[in-house]
């Protein structure tokens, strides 16, 4: 039986690529997530996406983000701020399933384990993302909480 070949390329974004990531994370947080939160917790996402702040950091480089392409089109996205917590974390519903979290999240532990020196990565998981994240072996720091609307539970993974 002939192996299947990964058929997505994962690599840092690029410059112009923040729009084409941000709406894929959007599409995919009303797809997957919205019904997790009230108005208050949309909203919150959405102003953190949008956030010109946000854009600035990644075009200087303060906020290192991956993408997952599949015919030049990115079906997937893995963010990183302050060096070692995931920010954002997407694959499209098209790609769920294929193992393009998984590479992401692969790709992101290389990197800080190489590039940053760092051994541990953090996430405040929302609650459609948890299973995944325990499925790669990370742990919860505490309970379930909630931030402007924003339900996660805070894990990490030694890298």
């Amino acid at each position: 039986m002939e192996e299947s070949v990964f058929p997505y390329k994962i690599r840092m974004a690029y410059e112009n690529e923040w729009e084409d990531a941000m709406l894929l994370a959007w599409r995919t947080f009303l797809q997957f997530e919205a019904n997790d939160y009230g108005p208050e917790g949309v909203h919150s996402f959405e102003d953190f996406i949008t956030d010109n702040t946000l854009h600035r950091m990644f075009v200087m480089g303060a906020y290192q983000m991956f993408v997952a392409l599949h015919q030049d089109s990115i079906v997937g996205l893995i963010s990183l701020r302050s060096n070692s917590h995931i920010s954002l974390l997407f694959v499209d519903a098209d790609h769920h399933r294929r193992g393009i979290g998984r590479a992401l999240m692969g790709q992101l532990c290389e990197y800080l384990r190489t590039e940053m020196g760092i051994r541990k990565v953090t996430v405040n998981a929302s609650p459609y993302g948890v299973g995944f994240y325990h499925r790669l072996g990370f742990r919860d720091l505490g309970q379930e909480q909630i931030s402007e609307g924003i339900r996660y539970t805070p894990m990490e993974l030694q890298i």
